[in-house]
């Protein structure tokens, strides 16, 4: 099922916070810290990767050539990172 963008950042914000505010396991925590740093790498990306895409958008570059560079479509870069699917500051 495929989610918006804003979804999924705002997913990954809430998995960081929620392994933020939980204590791990003493008997071995290093993989749920893996986990946690994992997530928050992962949203830290999105971030940056989404505002890659504006910025390439802004200067000009058609969706076609985004999608060139996620690995993808133009069509499937629109929708995932397109404007209809980010939520307004």
């Amino acid at each position: 099922m495929p989610r918006s963008l804003q979804e999924i950042l705002d997913h990954a914000d809430e998995l960081s916070a929620r392994f933020a505010n939980t204590e791990p396991d003493l008997r071995d925590a290093a993989p749920l810290r893996a986990i946690r740093e994992a997530a928050t790498e992962r949203a830290a990306t999105e971030r940056r990767l989404a505002e890659a895409v504006t910025r390439a958008r802004t200067g000009g570059a058609s969706w076609s050539a985004i999608g060139g560079m996620l690995g993808a479509s133009g069509e499937a870069a629109r929708k995932r990172y397109g404007p209809q699917h980010t939520k307004s500051a």
